[in-house]
């Protein structure tokens, strides 16, 4: 669980300062108010990510010192986290080398909101980082392999697109991209087959209907990167730009052997969204051993009742969750969520309920 959260000049926050106890805590509040960000200081602190944006400079408070800084007491550590054009990271007082070593012995997120939805109707890119989200937590040395793709990618996309022939150059990153891209190819089909059991089991459950979820990856770079890059070159050269690989993978999602982006209602694409991430939350958890905490941005007041029941029953009970609402109307204490901390959210201000 996470016990406080402290953050300063955290985008609408010049300062936050929360006591939540273990069922956690509903904030409530008007749109664009700051609820939102609580939930994303909370995903910075434990995995030094934010759903919303890859830009640290974006989070900072317009007005501030050119920089943030988010603390708390995050499963029994006390975590640090500065950022002013670098991060400054520590642990229990004691400061860690890089974002590499202070993940190692973070926590586990699930981040459930209505820009899931994307997951279902949007571009690959999304379903990519729902893969990646979920291999940095549990895949060792998934994130680092990932950076290191990323890196020689950029520099492959420069050099092809420079009109001077740069083969040998190409050919040395290439090299580092294979090593990398297999690692998370590997991963990520491991990934896909610890969630399609659990994505298929809660579909039916929070839809009430035997709806047959499909997960499929598939590598853009085919079983072999190697080969796959081969076959490209001459493509690749011609468009002057890296045409395979794990940068262009995704994730396919089918319901009754259709194609949930195209043929799915919208209904059916809501539920799919929630069990991709309630499929998450399982998978963390048994790969990690322990619950992880549950970031809902503002899901479960626009959900029926019935759905919104189900999911509430798929929620691991002893598992922390910090939820932002519009309205209360909703909220029924025999649903499970007794126990959790009120707080109104009103222009970057805080301030417990009743």
């Amino acid at each position: 669980m996470i016990r406080t959260l402290r953050a300063v000049d955290f985008r609408c926050f010049a300062g936050l300062s929360l006591e939540i106890p273990a069922g956690g805590a509903v904030f409530t509040g008007d749109n664009a108010q700051g609820k939102t960000s609580i939930l994303e200081a909370v995903c910075v602190l434990v995995r030094l990510h934010s759903p919303r944006s890859r830009r640290m400079p974006a989070m900072v408070r317009m007005g501030g010192a050119g920089g943030f800084g988010i603390a708390g007491e995050v499963w029994g550590m006390e975590r640090r986290v500065k950022w002013q054009r670098g991060f400054d990271l520590a642990v229990d007082g004691e400061a860690r080398g890089g974002p590499g070593v202070y993940l190692a012995d973070g926590g586990l997120i699930v981040w459930m909101g209505n820009e899931d939805l994307e997951l279902v109707r949007g571009p690959a890119e999304g379903r990519r980082h729902y893969l990646d989200f979920i291999g940095s937590q549990i895949e060792p040395g998934y994130r680092q392999a990932l950076s290191r793709y990323r890196r020689a990618l950029k520099v492959k996309n420069l050099l092809l697109k420079d009109g001077r022939p740069r083969e040998e150059e190409i050919r040395s990153y290439e090299e580092i991209m294979i090593a990398n891209g297999d690692q998370l190819v590997a991963a990520r089909r491991r990934l896909v087959e610890l969630l399609s059991p659990r994505a298929e089991h809660a579909q039916r459950e929070v839809s009430g209907r035997d709806e047959r979820l499909a997960l499929e990856y598939r590598p853009a770079g085919g079983g072999d990167l190697r080969v796959a890059l081969e076959q490209a070159h001459e493509r690749e050269r011609r468009q002057r730009q890296s045409v395979v690989g794990p940068h262009r993978d995704d994730l396919r999602l089918t319901i009754n052997g259709m194609a949930a982006g195209e043929f799915a209602s919208e209904g059916q694409q809501r539920t799919l969204a929630l069990a991709l991430k309630l499929a998450q939350g399982e998978a963390l958890a048994e790969a990690r051993g322990s619950l992880p905490v549950y970031l809902i941005d503002d899901v479960f007041g626009e959900l029926d009742p019935g759905r919104r029941n189900a999911v509430l029953r798929a929620l691991p009970a002893a598992a922390q969750k910090w939820i932002t609402t519009t309205h209360l109307g909703w909220l029924d204490e025999s649903q499970g969520l007794g126990g959790m901390a009120r707080f109104s959210v009103t222009s970057g201000q805080v301030s417990p309920l009743g």
